[in-house]
This record gives C-alpha cells, sequence and structure tokens, in this order.
C-alpha cells in the first residue's frame, strides 16, 4: 500500500516540476501561483487516469487511422480542459497545449527513467538467480 502512495506522489511531484518547467519554455503556458501549478498536475494526473481512457476509446477509428498521432491531440485536450477547469492555470491556445503536452510527455519520461529502479511497472521482477529457461 505505502508503496503505491509513494508512486502516486512520485508521479505527482514529476508532473508538477514537468509543468514548471513547460511554463519557462512555452510563452503560453502559465500559472499564477504555486498551489495553481500544484492543483493542475493533480488534476492533469485524474483527467488522465479517467477522461483520457474514455476519449481514446470514442477516438478509436481515427486514432488507428492515424496511426497514434491523434493521441497528440488527446493530450493536448487533457491539458485545455484542465486549464479550463483550474484557476490559475492558463493556455494560449492549442498549438501551446499540443507542443507543451509533448514537452511535458517527454520530460516526465525523462525523469521517471532517471528515478526507477531499473524494472519497468509492466514487466514482472526477475527471479532470483537470473532464471535459467533451459
Amino acid at each position: 500500500m505505502s508503496s503505491n502512495i509513494l508512486n502516486f506522489l512520485l508521479q505527482w511531484g514529476t508532473t508538477t516540476f514537468s509543468l514548471w518547467v513547460c511554463s519557462y519554455v512555452f510563452k503560453g503556458i502559465q500559472f499564477d501561483s504555486l498551489g495553481a501549478l500544484v492543483i493542475s498536475a493533480l488534476v492533469l494526473g485524474f483527467a488522465n487516469a479517467v477522461v483520457k481512457p474514455v476519449l481514446i476509446l470514442l477516438t478509436l477509428p481515427l486514432t488507428l487511422f492515424t496511426f497514434g498521432f491523434f493521441l497528440l491531440v488527446i493530450n493536448a485536450l487533457m491539458i485545455l480542459l484542465v486549464s479550463s477547469l483550474v484557476r490559475g492555470f492558463t493556455v494560449s491556445g492549442f498549438w501551446e497545449a499540443f507542443f507543451a503536452s509533448i514537452f511535458v510527455s517527454l520530460l516526465s519520461l525523462f525523469i521517471g527513467a532517471l528515478l526507477s529502479d531499473g524494472n519497468p511497472p509492466w514487466r514482472p521482477p526477475s527471479p532470483p538467480g537470473g532464471g535459467n529457461w533451459v
């Protein structure tokens, strides 16, 4: 249980840091306060966990037709959704959200790789002794 809480806090912190850096890289992404930044990261995580899968399912034919590139549009829509819900978080337009979503995703991926223990969460841990299959 504590491992789940630690993973949540680590992901939240990574997203918060990525959004903060993004606000310095892109002029169209602004936060009025630290509170708006922290709440935005929390709401973005919630939106990615709840709303994004529904959007992916609804737009599956379009996503398949574009070979997955429409997922970048969905990511931008998530940032625009969060900016409309959180007071103090402003995004100047779709293209700012589009490129910011790519930046936040890549930076979060990079930070997550630096902080991980080397075992991806989707792969079970290796058995002790290396696990001979022969």
